[in-house]
């Protein structure tokens, strides 16, 4: 038994105590003495964080047995995503399991995916090595639900890690704690004897994340989900003793805030409002509001999104949802650089390993953009300045250069802009035209009028903005008397 179960000995009467609500703390409240709180506060000052932070833009791939159907049962089309097929059609565990059996995608080529990837522009991709339906993309001697007993038989996550690392591409590791396979799961602890059952799959659980970190060391960070039921919330102690496990196993590794629970069941962030793990990861299918949520800006954070509206898995009718462009894709990429976030678009492979058509020219069509534009994405950070109708400013940390990334043309065919103080600007262009200068006016303290290119072309453009700290306006202005 692993020294990390001392914790298991709670009691159940201080399992029930654990739902005290967090809402009742607040601003004013003394901090609460906790031992399974956050473990430091601020943003992580090393190079594997350092790293992640600057990457910006990764992809997600959910890949499982739910691929096989794409939301589709006994000749009926659920709309709800596809890889929760199995709760919305009340399909038995066992006939669910049977497509372990089914499981042989001879269309899956991990190189493929990889230079998909790469000319998508993404530093970094994160896989589900199991979702909530148990089955496991590699070979786990913890269960027979995994790759090795379908007739694929190969090793998925090896193949993925080789590929992308091969491409450059940092590999991330999904784990669902959610389970609807293992018999020792439990949504709830109500008695002595369901603690005593759910440790059983805590054992399991920790298990197979302390597998995964030792068989692929070059994994860079473990992305948690389904930890929002009570059972996990009652046992925050393991969720601790997991992300101590996995730093002590891969040195630098990153764990996002989906795994922590506190002593009270808060999650994500503490009831001190603490954040627990390196950075925060609850912006699922949105993102913070540009003007409102800057308090994102103190941590580090990444949003995860879908194309089509509500589909993560793959699902043979994409007419269901609502499929983004990428148009929209780049501005929700551009608004989480510009809040110092990163942004991880999903891809749902189909059961035969193939990506489907759709994804693919959307990848090319985000590629083709990076390519030119990326110097503003990658390392990208909050510049600190007001949210401008024409678009939004990210800055390069260490660099004199802003950018503006223009989604919204003023008919005028002029940007305001306003910079901050003692911000003195020297000089602008087009990042895909730099000889060509902008012409620009300043007209009151810190603001300037910038006459934009002509561009035939509707996809989105960045203007950088060369600039001097210290010296501010170079105008003598009246301020305005009311």
């Amino acid at each position: 038994m692993t020294a990390y179960r001392k914790y298991a000995t709670i009691t159940l009467a201080s399992l029930l105590a654990l739902q005290v609500s967090v809402a009742q703390t607040t601003s004013a409240a003394p901090k609460k003495s906790l031992q399974y709180g956050a473990q430091y506060t601020g943003k992580r000052k090393d190079t594997a964080m350092a790293k992640f932070r600057t990457n910006r833009f990764g992809q997600f791939i959910h890949w499982g047995l739910y691929s096989i159907p794409g939301g589709i049962w006994q000749g009926k089309t659920y709309n709800y995503a596809a890889e929760f097929l199995k709760s919305s059609a009340h399909i038995p565990t066992s006939t669910w399991d049977s497509l372990q059996y089914q499981f042989n995608p001879t269309k899956f080529d991990a190189r493929a995916w990889a230079k998909m990837a790469k000319r998508m522009g993404v530093k970094y991709m994160t896989i589900t090595t199991k979702h909530h339906e148990g089955f496991c993309l590699w070979s786990s001697q913890y269960t027979n639900f995994h790759v090795g007993n379908t007739p694929f038989k190969r090793d998925i996550l090896q193949e993925l890690v080789t590929a992308y690392n091969a491409e450059g591409i940092d590999v991330n590791f999904y784990y669902s704690v959610l389970d609807w396979h293992h018999p020792d799961w439990k949504y709830d602890i109500k008695t002595a004897a369901d603690q005593t059952q759910f440790l059983r799959y805590l054992d399991f659980a920790y298990n197979q994340l302390k597998e995964l970190a030792t068989r692929y060391p070059t994994v860079k960070c473990f992305w948690f989900d389904g930890t929002w039921d009570n059972s996990i919330k009652k046992n925050g102690w393991w969720t601790l003793e997991v992300e101590k496990m996995l730093k002590q196993t891969i040195p630098g590794v990153i764990v996002n805030s989906r795994l922590r629970a506190d002593d009270y069941g808060a999650r994500h962030r503490d009831s001190n409002g603490e954040l627990m793990g390196d950075y925060e990861s609850g912006y699922e299918r949105r993102l913070p509001d540009p003007v409102k949520d800057l308090v994102v800006t103190q941590t580090d954070w990444e949003a995860c999104m879908t194309i089509p509206e509500n589909q993560w898995g793959y699902h043979k009718d994409w007419s269901l949802s609502y499929v983004k462009t990428p148009q929209e894709l780049i501005e929700m990429l551009t608004l989480a650089t510009s809040l110092g976030g990163n942004f991880l678009l999903n891809f749902g492979p189909q059961g035969d390993g193939a990506i489907r058509p759709e994804e693919q020219q959307i990848a090319t069509a985000i590629g083709d953009w990076m390519k030119v534009n990326g110097e503003a994405i990658y390392g990208g950070d909050y510049a600190g300045l007001k949210k401008q109708d024409w678009g939004y400013f990210i800055r390069q940390p260490g660099s004199n250069k802003l950018y503006m990334v223009v989604f919204n043309q003023p008919l005028s065919g002029i940007a305001r802009l306003q910079l901050s103080d003692k911000t003195k600007l020297l000089r602008s262009y087009l990042l895909e035209a730099p000889g060509q200068t902008l012409r620009w006016q300043e007209t009151q303290k810190n603001q300037y009028n910038l006459s934009l290119p002509v561009l035939k072309k509707t996809a989105p453009y960045v203007i950088v903005l060369e600039t001097e700290q210290g010296s501010g306006s170079t105008g003598n202005y009246q301020e305005a008397k009311t």
